[in-house]
C-alpha cells in the first residue's frame, strides 16, 4: 500500500476516517472551551491546564481495568458507545450554573471511558489495512488530526469570543454526536479479534507480556515521556497568551500536520528508522526559548518548528508493531495510547502546578529540558542493550509467544 488512493480505496478506512476527524474537531473546540471556562472562573494556570488536559488523567484507570476489552469487543458498537457518551457528557458540561466539581467529574469519566477508545480504533485500523499499509494510514489519522486542530482551535476561539465557552460546548456535542452517526452507519459489524471475556485479570496479564519485552518496554517510554512533556508545554498556551492560545495551538497543530506527512509518505523507510530520537530531540528543543518569554510571532515559530518532531510518535508505533503479535495489535495499541495520554495529563498538571509556583515561560523551559534529558538517556540505553546483544535484540520473542500460546511472530530490535 504506497498511496493515499489506495487507502481510501480500502473498504472501512472512509467512515473511519470521518468519525476520528469528528471526533478530534469536537475535541479540540471542546477543549478550548473547557480550558477558557476555568480560566475565566478561577484564573489559574494550574486548574486551566487540568481542565484541558485533565481526561488524560483517568487513562491510567483504563490502562489496567479495560483495556482487554479493546480486542475482545466488537468495534462498531463499542466505538458508536464511546462518541455517544462523549455527546451526552460534553452537553452535561454546558449546563449553565454547573458546579466546578461536577465539571471535573464529567472530564475524569470521559477520560476513563476514552481509554477504550485508541485501543478499539487503532487495532480496527491495523485490521482493515494491510501490515505495510498500517503507518501511512496512521499518518493520515495523524494529519487530518493536525487538520482539525489547526481549523479546531482556531474555530473554537472564535466562537468562544462570539458566542461563549458553554455555547462551544453544545457545538462540541454535537459533533460527537454525528461521529457516533459514522460509525454506526459506515462500518461493518465485526467479530472482536480475541476470544474470551474482558477482565481487569487479563488486563493485567497481557499489559505483562507486552511490558516484558526490553526493546518493546523502550519504545513504550519513547511513545510516552518525551512526546507527554511537551504536551505540559502546550497546557500552558492559556495561561501564556490568554488573548492568542488559539493560534498558538494551531501552529502546534501545523506543525504536527507537516511532520506527519514527511513522516508518513516522503521519507523512505531506510531513512525513517534512525529519525526516531532526532525527531524528538527537534520536539522539545525550541521551547527552550521561553525561558526569554518571546513575543507571540516568536513563540507561534518556534511551536510549530517544534511540533514537526511528533512524526516521531509515527516511528515508535511502527517499531511497536513490530514487536508486537497480531492478536495482541488492539491492546498494544490502546496501552500506547493510554500511557501517552496519561503522560500528558500528568504533565500537564505538573506543567500547571511550577508556573503557578513560577510563570508559564519558566515552567514550559523546565519541561522542555526534562523531555531532552528522558529522550539522551532512553536512546544511550537502547544503543547499549544493541552493542550487549550484538545487535540480535533482547531475544523475548520466544517467551511472549510461550506466554500466548502462539507461534513467534515477533522482530526483535532495539528501540
Amino acid at each position: 500500500m504506497r498511496s493515499y488512493s489506495d487507502l481510501f480505496r480500502t473498504r472501512e478506512f472512509t467512515p473511519l476516517f470521518l468519525s476520528s476527524a469528528l471526533h478530534s474537531t469536537a475535541s479540540t473546540i471542546g477543549g478550548l472551551a473547557i480550558g477558557t471556562l476555568v480560566y475565566k472562573a478561577t484564573e489559574s494556570p494550574l486548574l486551566s491546564a487540568v481542565s484541558m488536559f485533565g481526561p488524560q488523567l483517568a487513562q491510567v484507570v483504563g490502562a489496567t481495568t479495560l483495556l482487554s476489552a479493546a480486542d475482545r469487543l466488537p468495534p462498531r458498537s463499542t466505538m458508536t458507545g464511546i462518541a455517544l457518551s462523549f455527546a451526552l457528557g460534553t452537553a452535561a458540561m454546558a449546563i449553565p450554573g454547573l458546579p466546578l466539581w461536577t465539571l471535573f467529574a464529567l472530564i475524569a469519566v470521559l477520560g476513563l471511558i476514552s481509554s477504550l477508545g485508541g485501543g478499539v480504533r487503532w487495532g480496527l485500523l491495523n485490521e482493515i489495512l494491510s501490515k505495510d499499509g498500517y503507518l501511512l494510514g496512521r499518518s493520515v489519522f495523524n494529519m487530518v488530526n493536525g487538520f482539525t486542530q489547526i481549523a479546531g482551535f482556531a474555530t473554537g476561539g472564535v466562537l468562544v469570543a462570539v458566542l461563549s465557552p458553554r455555547a462551544t460546548l453544545g457545538i462540541a456535542a454535537v459533533l460527537y454526536l454525528a461521529a457516533a452517526l459514522v460509525t454506526r452507519l459506515g462500518l461493518s459489524q465485526r467479530a472482536p479479534r480475541a476470544a474470551g471475556r474482558p477482565s481487569i485479570a487479563q488486563t493485567w496479564r497481557t499489559n505483562a507480556v507486552l511490558w516484558s519485552s526490553p526493546p518493546r518496554r523502550r519504545t513504550y517510554l519513547l511513545l510516552w515521556i518525551p512526546n507527554g512533556l511537551i504536551v505540559g508545554c502546550e497546557s500552558l498556551f492559556v495561561s501564556y497568551a490568554p488573548d492568542r492560545a488559539g493560534l498558538l495551538f494551531a501552529c502546534g497543530a501545523f506543525g504536527m500536520f507537516v511532520g506527519d506527512v514527511l513522516t508518513g509518505r516522503f521519507i523512505p523507510p531506510s531513512v525513517r528508522r534512525r529519525l526516531g530520537i532526532p525527531f524528538l530531540l527537534l520536539l522539545a528543543t525550541p521551547y527552550l526559548i521561553f525561558a526569554l518569554r518571546p513575543g507571540t510571532a516568536i513563540a507561534a515559530a518556534c511551536i510549530a518548528l517544534a511540533s514537526v518532531g511528533f512524526g516521531a510518535s509515527l516511528i515508535q508505533q511502527e517499531h511497536l508493531m513490530a514487536l508486537t503479535p497480531d492478536e495482541l495489535s488492539g491492546h498494544a495499541l490502546g496501552l500506547h495510547s493510554s500511557g501517552m495520554l496519561t503522560m500528558q495529563g500528568v504533565s500537564a498538571a505538573l506543567a500547571g502546578a511550577v508556573a503557578q509556583l513560577t510563570s508559564a515561560g519558566t515552567a514550559m523551559t523546565a519541561m522542555a529540558a526534562a523531555s531532552i534529558a528522558v529522550t539522551v538517556t532512553l536512546s544511550a540505553a537502547g544503543k547499549c542493550a544493541e552493542r550487549r546483544s550484538g545487535g540480535r535484540g533482547d531475544g523475548e520473542g520466544g517467551a511472549v509467544a510461550e506466554v500466548l500460546g502462539s507461534p513467534q511472530n515477533t522482530r526483535t530490535t532495539g528501540a
